[in-house]
């Protein structure tokens, strides 16, 4: 069998940009929620303080190329930036712009438009407690739009490090569902891959719902990443759960959503992951309450023991794949705000970096199952 790719989400949002200036105050950047996390209960894991590379900003290149040192040593091979085009709008773009310009390190990278509508409760606990509004609106003006997104993003494309599965250009789309029916982005950017001698797409979509996986929207695209997240907290909105949720959450004023990591990594598993054409995610730890407050989800207690134990189950089930390049993902490399990362902290420092790489080369790859 061939060793899967083993690709993590990143994030660029740690350094300044005019609207987060704007929208939250001179020098906001993701550090700004990590650093207010307060512990919501006895034995919460917050806050959660970075070791080996501090609060980074991503303007530095060498923050950029010992976060590819980390990654190697985890097994990683390669990063998935996030990228936000709002209908011709740019944001968060420079850590990959310049990555891209200085052309090292040599390390592989693909990118995941992450086409939602940013609202203030996105990013920050204070806004959970104000009317809702949007910051920035996604849009899907048509084709000009279109050919101009490909062609901003054309020098990463062009890059030899860009990722590629099956000798295609690997993108993922992050919410497929809510871009309009017949929008021709995807048969459009074929064509100009294939006018800009480059070869054509390996298209992915994301999605967090086991349930979404078989819909026919998602026949045009060679993969699913399915992350089940949701499944750990349980799926729908029942009358019990809702009044669990005002009971505890806005009488008590404690989160509503919390899961030891133990149960979480065991819910997580559905049959979807074995299908075939579904890439899954696996997660080493997640508590979002420093953006959401008591709003937030959590998985208490995550270690990096049982984030090998979770990492073993989605390896199994990858390796039975006959496939033509076995993949994983990780949510995330660095989403400090959501508490989900890899990246060494003061508790654990390089323990999720060693779990990984230690429980990737366990297996044996030699097994038959990849086409």
């Amino acid at each position: 069998m061939i060793k899967p790719e083993i690709i993590a989400f990143y994030l660029p949002q740690f350094h300044p940009f005019p609207e987060n200036d704007n929208w939250w105050g001179k020098g906001f950047t993701e550090w700004t929620n990590v650093g207010k996390a307060r512990k919501l209960f006895p034995g919460h894991y917050q806050p959660r303080i970075p070791a080996d590379l501090g609060y980074y900003d991503l303007r530095l290149s060498l923050i950029y190329e010992q976060q590819v040192q980390l990654a190697r040593e985890a097994g990683v091979t390669a990063f998935c930036f996030y990228e936000y085009w709002f209908g011709g709008k740019r944001l968060m773009e420079r850590p990959l712009v310049d990555m891209i310009e200085r052309g090292v390190p040599d390390f592989p990278f693909c990118i995941c438009w992450a086409n939602h509508t940013w609202t203030n409760n996105n990013w920050n606990a204070a806004a959970q407690r104000v009317e809702r509004k949007v910051l920035i609106e996604q849009t899907y003006p048509g084709i000009d739009d279109i050919d101009n997104h490909f062609y901003a993003l054309l020098p990463a494309f062009s890059d030899k490090r860009y990722l590629r599965i099956d000798d295609r250009l690997v993108f993922v789309i992050y919410d497929y569902k809510s871009i309009p029916g017949h929008y021709p982005m995807l048969t459009r950017w074929n064509e100009l891959a294939r006018k800009n001698n480059l070869p054509e797409f390996y298209f992915m979509a994301y999605t967090a719902d086991p349930r979404e996986v078989k819909h026919p929207r998602y026949n045009v695209f060679d993969n699913v990443i399915l992350s089940n997240i949701n499944g750990a907290f349980g799926q729908g909105h029942s009358v019990k759960r809702l009044l669990k949720d005002v009971l505890i959450n806005r009488f008590l004023h404690l989160p509503a959503h919390v899961v030891s990591y133990r149960k979480a990594i065991k819910k997580m598993l559905c049959p979807a992951f074995e299908n075939e054409k579904v890439v899954p995610v696996v997660v080493p730890n997640w508590d979002h309450s420093p953006r959401l407050g008591t709003g937030g989800s959590i998985f208490h207690n995550s270690t990096p023991e049982l984030f090998k134990r979770h990492l073993t189950d989605i390896l199994l089930i990858t390796r039975q794949k006959r496939v033509v390049q076995p993949m994983i993902f990780i949510k995330s490399w660095n989403e400090w705000g959501e508490g989900n990362y890899m990246e060494p902290d003061l508790r654990f420092g390089k323990q999720y970096i060693e779990a990984c790489r230690q429980t990737i080369n366990a297996f044996d790859w030699t097994m038959d199952g990849t086409l």
